[in-house]
């Protein structure tokens, strides 16, 4: 038994429970384990959350459950991610879905990542027949086309494209399909697909060869075999991702990133791990233009100044005349990423005022039998979120059914 168990306050209103994009009961679980029933606390868990066996390994718990502990009070958080792995990685080895008495109705998810996949799992369990759409081959979307190994085992998954399949869901993948092509051939839809569209800098020399997506690049990075160096330009967790992928094959790898360490938005877990690995920080710098001379790609970078609005936030001030350049080989952009609206086939539902599609608390859009997840309605989030999401829409598709 892990003794950071024997710690936990077991507290009635747990901090780390509120924390948690899922809200999962860690003193349920908590008590379980230290009582030698783990079993039991990983069915709590997978019923929770059936990712639990990968959130506890991609979360950003800094900024969750350790962060908001109540023994922070003390600087002694206990390390409940350590427990959750224990108990839910071996789980998702021999977990099963048991489909619920069939209802004869079927739902088309497109999108096979962290919300499609929940939200399979749990119209399964709810008796519907399930076909999930995916652009990729597999089953997995982020988790298997985006995190990097040294990141998450595939094997887990494997796992969950097995509990799937043997759900008796249909999986149709290896091309892309419209809303259009599925919409009036189920009872309902549920769009969760993932923001899987780079966001460009926009600045002069973008659209040269030695410029590249970290989207693209962290989806097949066996197509790049980069090498000498690599800038990464960006903070969040895919320029994470992205970094130390290229500083495993070999690249000197230097991210720049126009803000400071402490407002990059990646797992805090993440930066410490690149930082340890030996990847320099470039902070408050930015290119402004991409230019090859002699056959030598040349970044041209201003430094930058943070201004706090009266709001709270930061923006983001390039102070001209503090041009100078950076010699390199390989840019690999990560400044964001956004979700594709083609899917819809050039007609929206109802959109706000930003152009995003508007859904009601069940995540359920003007057009009555289609509802969204995942980053298509939250925006480029984290797996958990993505989950979480995903249980929401489940619940608005099961009332529309009834």
């Amino acid at each position: 038994m892990n003794p950071e168990s024997t710690r936990c306050l077991l507290c009635k209103n747990a901090r780390c429970s509120a924390a948690c994009a899922v809200h999962t009961d860690v003193p349920a679980a908590m008590k379980l384990y230290r009582e030698g029933r783990v079993d039991e606390a990983a069915r709590l868990l997978f019923a929770n959350n059936p990712l639990s066996g990968i959130t506890c390994q991609v979360c950003d718990w800094n900024r969750m459950c350790l962060g908001h502990c109540v023994l922070n009070a003390k600087k002694v958080p206990v390390h409940w991610y350590e427990i959750e792995q224990e108990i839910s990685i071996p789980y998702l080895r021999e977990a099963t879905v048991v489909p619920g008495t069939p209802t004869g109705k079927t739902v088309a998810v497109l999108g096979a990542g962290p919300a499609g996949i929940t939200a399979a799992i749990l119209l399964r369990q709810a008796g519907h027949a399930v076909r999930l759409y995916d652009r990729h081959a597999r089953i997995g979307g982020v988790l298997r086309y985006g995190i990097p190994n040294f990141r998450l085992d595939k094997r887990h998954v494997d796992e969950l494209e097995r509990i799937l399949l043997e759900a008796g869901v249909e999986f149709i993948g290896g091309k892309a399909v419209s809303l259009e092509a599925v919409r009036g051939t189920t009872d309902a839809v549920l769009i969760a697909g993932g923001a899987e569209l780079a966001r460009k800098m926009r600045i002069p020399g973008e659209e040269l060869p030695c410029v590249i997506s970290a989207l693209s690049y962290l989806e097949y990075p066996e197509r790049y075999p980069l090498k000498g160096r690599v800038i990464v330009v960006g903070g969040g967790n895919v320029a994470m991702d992205a970094c130390r992928t290229a500083k495993r094959q070999g690249c000197d790898t230097t991210v720049y990133y126009r803000k400071t360490i402490a407002n990059m938005p990646a797992n805090t877990l993440e930066i410490e791990e690149a930082q340890a690995e030996g990847i320099p920080f470039e902070v408050l710098q930015v290119p402004v233009a991409v230019e090859v001379r002699d056959g030598q790609p040349v970044a041209i970078v201003r430094n930058c100044e943070n201004v706090t609005r009266e709001d709270g936030s930061l923006s983001t001030r390039i102070l001209d005349g503090t041009d100078h350049e950076v010699p390199f080989d390989t840019m690999i952009v990560a400044v964001s990423e956004k979700v594709d609206y083609s899917l819809f086939g050039g007609v929206l539902p109802a959109v706000d005022e930003g152009g995003w599609v508007t859904v009601n608390e069940h995540a359920q859009t003007s057009w009555p039998e289609v509802f969204m997840a995942g980053d298509f309605l939250l925006g480029p989030k984290t797996v958990v979120q993505a989950v979480q999401s995903a249980k929401t829409a489940v619940r608005g598709i099961l009332a529309y059914l009834q």
